[in-house]
């Protein structure tokens, strides 16, 4: 049940009204989340700097789509999970690669070791121990790929949640 209502840009305090305006601007609308977001300028502005950046990570698209399945699943944001689905689909995730990333594993298991640990720094960061660590780069981790998976996760809580506490859920028809 929605909770919160999407703003248009004249209904949203200044700064979200500037940043929607220039959203539509560049791709023709805002989206459910954004828009809804848009009640807060400084968590719209922070989602987007941190979308932006998280763009810029060095994790390959198809793994970000199988952590954020793991993380979602957790989560259980259902209007993430399925645009996070379809991204999958769209980055070449089979099914069985979905369903798998949904359970926070993978059929490889470097993958499944960094998915491991991205659903730990989501439930559990104070577990992660020297040795986890150590494991993600002995299965060939940098410490790039390593300092981004909490940006991820982050990226990830954020939407989940205010999706949740906005009442936004998936459309199906």
């Amino acid at each position: 049940m929605r909770r919160l209502t999407p703003l248009a840009p004249a209904e949203a305090p200044g700064k979200s009204r500037e940043l929607l305006d220039d959203i539509i601007e560049r791709r023709g609308g805002a989206g459910e989340m954004i828009s809804t977001m848009a009640h807060s300028p400084a968590v719209l502005q922070g989602y987007l700097d941190l979308s932006r950046a998280m763009r810029r990570s060095k994790l390959p698209r198809a793994l970000s789509e199988k952590i954020s399945l793991a993380v979602q699943e957790r989560i259980g944001c259902g209007l993430c999970l399925d645009a996070h689905t379809t991204a999958a689909k769209a980055a070449g995730l089979s099914e069985a690669d979905i369903a798998l990333a949904r359970q926070g594993t993978s059929a490889d298991p470097r993958e499944a070791a960094l998915i491991g640990v991205a659903v730990r720094v989501l439930a559990e960061p104070s577990s992660i121990t020297d040795a986890d660590v150590a494991g993600l780069r002995e299965q060939g981790w940098s410490d790039r790929i390593i300092a981004e998976l909490p940006g991820l996760v982050a990226l990830n809580l954020l939407t989940g949640s205010f999706n949740l506490l906005a009442g936004l859920e998936p459309h199906y028809e």
